[in-house]
């Protein structure tokens, strides 16, 4: 073989390996059994899980103070009247653990544990101990009290005393937000409001405006207390058709002396102390009052102080009790 036949031995040499090489197909795979054959890639498609999680309670009290709930309140200690008889008005009363001794309305509130007056301060060790969510007071708590208890970690709600029924309303649907108890909060605001405009429709065009006098304390009967302007107790006389003669007096609550009295000379008292044995006799029989007109036409009413001077929803009782003494030929029909 000669070198030319050689070079062309070797190329078609190589062709035909080439050739082989791109004629051969990888081998068809055998059928194995199922636990052989690799595991399959699963596809999981994640979704989010809605979760039902209440916004936090956020409100702020009297004390201009944020108060924040995580949810309703389910043990909460009452350190007053006013604050014991709304809990209990909206549906919460048996979320209430403890209480001021003067929260004797209603009934049900007599059976909660008692921690005293509070007129030494507030037993903040009692109180920390019953481990409450939530306290709340009225304006008759100090606000150096409050922040003793705050102080301590416990959330605290202080209260205004309301000047009007508007102003009521407001407070009961604070309580109500704080304890999970809106709907029943709002039927009874809608009862309160019913009645009130009750009383205000049957006084419309009333001209004969009583002066009255509401007494408070007669320890001292030469120089009585009453209730001045810009209290609720004013404001109902007013709403009532009446004209409070402690208006022209300084303060929430002032004394008057007798001289005063007379020169005024109510139409009409209210003896709010007349639950501490005052009675239409004895007042009558007080040096000089005899003189009072009041007195002389017989216009003297003994008169519950709780449904005025607590500041909850019976103060729509208040009302309607001092519209019928002031104006029975207008109101007498009204429940």
């Amino acid at each position: 073989m000669n070198k030319r036949d050689l070079i062309i031995f070797s190329l078609l040499l190589v062709i035909g390996l080439l050739l082989v090489g791109c004629s051969s197909s990888a081998p068809e795979p055998t059928d194995l059994p199922d636990e052989l054959l690799p595991a399959a890639t699963a596809t999981v498609e994640l979704t989010s899980v809605p979760t039902d999680v209440p916004e936090p309670i956020t409100l702020t009290d009297g004390l201009d103070q944020k108060i924040v709930l995580l949810k309703p309140a389910q043990k909460i200690i009452s350190l007053s009247p006013s604050t014991t008889e709304i809990l209990f008005a909206i549906g919460a009363g048996e979320l209430v653990i403890g209480r001021d001794s003067n929260s004797i309305f209603p009934e049900e509130a007599l059976a909660i544990l008692d921690l005293g007056g509070m007129w030494d301060g507030v037993p903040a060790e009692d109180i920390l101990a019953l481990e409450p969510d939530l306290v709340v007071a009225a304006a008759i708590i100090p606000p150096d009290n409050i922040q003793q208890l705050r102080d301590l970690g416990l959330t605290v709600y202080w209260q205004a005393n309301p000047v009007d029924f508007e102003a009521l309303y407001n407070n009961m649907l604070d309580f109500a937000l704080m304890t999970g108890t809106l709907e029943d909060t709002e039927y009874l605001i809608d009862s309160l409001q019913d009645r009130v405009s009750t009383i205000d429709d049957a006084l419309i065009g009333i001209e004969n405006i009583p002066l009255v006098f509401y007494e408070l304390d007669a320890t001292d009967p030469t120089n009585p207390w009453t209730t001045g302007a810009g209290t609720f107790i004013s404001y109902i006389i007013q709403q009532a058709k009446g004209k409070n003669l402690g208006d022209v007096l300084v303060g929430d609550w002032a004394q008057i002396s007798s001289e005063e009295l007379l020169v005024q000379n109510p139409d009409l008292i209210l003896l709010a102390d007349a639950m501490y044995g005052v009675t239409v006799e004895s007042v009558s029989a007080r040096p000089g009052w005899d003189e009072i007109k009041a007195v002389v036409d017989g216009q003297l009413y003994p008169f519950d102080p709780n449904i005025l001077s607590v500041p909850g929803p019976r103060l729509v009782d208040g009302l309607e009790a001092v519209a019928k003494i002031l104006h029975p030929q207008f109101v007498e029909n009204i429940d």
